[in-house]
Formats: C-alpha cells, sequence, structure tokens
C-alpha cells in the first residue's frame, strides 16, 4: 500500500529564528512536511509557485509587503489555505483578525511571553491538519449588520433563556455571520472559540462593532444577560452558572479537553447542567470532536440543538461528530443559522 500523501507546509517569516522554531515544531510530525521556508511574500509567491505547499503560515509583519496585504493578494489569484502567525501586540492582534476576515483559516501566536515553545509545539501540528482539510473560497465582502431582523418577544435580563455556541477553524467568520444577523434582544450568548489569548479580546471588540447585541470577551463572574454575547478568553475554560435567578460565567485554568482550552466540551457541559431546557447549542465549522459529546449532554438535558451543515463548513469535523452522536435536533446552513437561534430563542420562552 502506498503511503499517504504528506501535508506540504510553506514557512514565510521574515525572521530566521522564527522560521528555525516553527519548521522545528513541524519536523517530528509524520504526516506533514516542510517542504520550504520564505523570508518575505515576494520569496513566498516564487516558491508556492515551484513547491506547490498545501498550507501556509504566514507572518503578519514583513519588509517589502505585509502579510495581510500579500494574503488578499494570495486569496483573490490562488487561494491556499493560511495560518496567520502574529505576535500578540494589540496592533498585530487586530491585523489577525482582519487576516481571518480576508480568508486565513486560523490564527497562532509567535512563541514568546506566555505563550511558550512547548506550546507552540503542540499546537501548530494540529492547526495544519485543520488547514488542510479546509475549503477555502475567495472570502465575501463583510456585509454591514442586516436592518431587517424581526425583534423577539424575549426581552430583559430575567431571561431564563442562554444560547451556548461553540466553533474552531473557520468559526471567526461563521460567528460573526450568526451574531450580525441577530437583533439586539436576544437572550444571553455564551460563545467558545478556539482561539489564543489577546486575539479573543481583539475578535470579541472587532464583533461588539458589527452587531446589534452587545459583544465582550468574558471576565469570571460575568452575567449572562439578555442583548449580551460572553466571548471565552483564550487559554482559559469558560463554564456557566446559575446563581439564583440569574447566570454568571466562571473562567477557569485547567487541562486541555479534546486538546483545546477554551473547550466547547466544557462549556456545553456545564450548559446542560445549569439550563437544562432552557437551552440552545449551535456547534458550528471546526476540527476535531470538541463540544459534541457537550452537545449531546445538552440536548439530554433538554436543550434545542443545532450544527452548522458540511457545506457551509470550512472544516466539517466537530458538526459531523456531534450529528453522528445524533447530538444535533437540526442540520442548518450558516446562512440560516442566525434565524434558526432567534426562532428557537422565542419557542424557549413560550
Amino acid at each position: 500500500m502506498a503511503a499517504e500523501r504528506k501535508i506540504r507546509v510553506l514557512i514565510i517569516d521574515d525572521s530566521a529564528i522564527v522560521r528555525k522554531v516553527l519548521a522545528e515544531a513541524l519536523a517530528s510530525e509524520p504526516d506533514i512536511d516542510v517542504v520550504g521556508t520564505a523570508p518575505d511574500p515576494f520569496v513566498a509567491r516564487d516558491k508556492i509557485l515551484s513547491l506547490r505547499p498545501d498550507v501556509l503560515t504566514l507572518d503578519i509583519e514583513m519588509p517589502r509587503m505585509d502579510g495581510l496585504t500579500f494574503l488578499k493578494k494570495l486569496m483573490r489569484i490562488h487561494p491556499l489555505p493560511v495560518i496567520v502567525i502574529s505576535s500578540l501586540a494589540q496592533s498585530s492582534s487586530q491585523a489577525a483578525i482582519e487576516a481571518l476576515q480576508s480568508g486565513a483559516v486560523d490564527v497562532l501566536a509567535k512563541p514568546g511571553g506566555p505563550y511558550s515553545v512547548g506550546e507552540l509545539k503542540q499546537d501548530l501540528p494540529h492547526k495544519v491538519r485543520a488547514a488542510a482539510a479546509a475549503r477555502v473560497a475567495n472570502p465575501r465582502a463583510q456585509p454591514a449588520a442586516p436592518q431587517h431582523a424581526a425583534p423577539l418577544v424575549l426581552s430583559g435580563a430575567s431571561s431564563s433563556t442562554v444560547i451556548a455556541i461553540g466553533a474552531s477553524t473557520g468559526g471567526t467568520e461563521a460567528i460573526r455571520e450568526v451574531l450580525t444577523g441577530l437583533p439586539a434582544n436576544m437572550p444571553g450568548i455564551v460563545i467558545v472559540q478556539h482561539i489564543p489569548p489577546v486575539f479573543s479580546e481583539a475578535f470579541a471588540n472587532r464583533l461588539n462593532d458589527l452587531c446589534r447585541l452587545r459583544v465582550k470577551e468574558a471576565a469570571d463572574g460575568d452575567r449572562v444577560t439578555a442583548g449580551l454575547a460572553l466571548i471565552a478568553p483564550g487559554n482559559f475554560h469558560m463554564k456557566l452558572r446559575r446563581m439564583g435567578a440569574e447566570y454568571r460565567v466562571a473562567i477557569q485554568n485547567g487541562p486541555r479537553v479534546c486538546y483545546q482550552r477554551p473547550s466547547v466540551d466544557v462549556l456545553f457541559e456545564s450548559v446542560a447542567e445549569a439550563a437544562k431546557g432552557d437551552a440552545i447549542g449551535a456547534i458550528l465549522t471546526g476540527m476535531g470532536s470538541d463540544g459534541a459529546e457537550g452537545l449531546l449532554k445538552m440536548k439530554r438535558a433538554g436543550a434545542r440543538t443545532v450544527a452548522q451543515d458540511e457545506a457551509s463548513c470550512v472544516v466539517f469535523g466537530m458538526p459531523r461528530e456531534a450529528i453522528r452522536l445524533g447530538a444535533a435536533d437540526r442540520v442548518v446552513p450558516l446562512g440560516r443559522l442566525a434565524g434558526e437561534l432567534a426562532a428557537l430563542s422565542t419557542a424557549v420562552a413560550r
């Protein structure tokens, strides 16, 4: 039997040290082959044509042409799965979020500060495999927040309904599409997106600028209230707790679950316990199985559950596992998920 073809990776970064660290992080992976490196987009352009990589890692800040400009050109002319490797500086993290909007499939922090080389070696191979499986297309122009969504019956912080959403690869744009389609008086929403620290705050701030809902990175003890969406901070688990008549979130450290922190399973399992039949769960695009077992627990507790369909997923991993387990009541295209969540919120409130 012929050996399976390895995933071919091209590393693009102006730092020779970072190129070496990234290559070493992938060197021992039997299914991944670093076919080349490039110090800037001009060298990368020629190597893409000659080496035919399956996945690119791309620095944001480079001489001659920055990574974001190169990414936008690449996605127009020769779309490929791209993992953005960015520093944790505020300007770089904002550019990384823009890169995800522009077609990159994932983002990873450069090692340094709170993010170690050891963590990079754990995370990068997983992200490369997810990127290699991703469905890449020319990114659509970002729509303005729609102005025609019908208001819901539900309103006010006294609602006992809570919506939990989980996503991974391709999820930043999927979550953006869902949240911008929702009216301002939705029940409280809690979200886990697999994303590194600092980037999660930039992601939440970007959504807050686009949505009718208020969106923020969650802090320990935050109340879950109508009209508010809370994004789990990178590198921390988020759990839902019921305290009397209200919900609050707990932000915690702890071991990775399904190789992830934050983990969708950790959130969904806590929602199943705290909210039971007053909850709605949605699992979106992503590699692996994180969230599938948690969504099943939500369903068994009485929650309404939804999975994104294969055709609209960047990676149909997490939703597929949830569907396989029988955890999803309905399978819905991304473009209909906002309407589905709004309809379910009204139904649960009755």
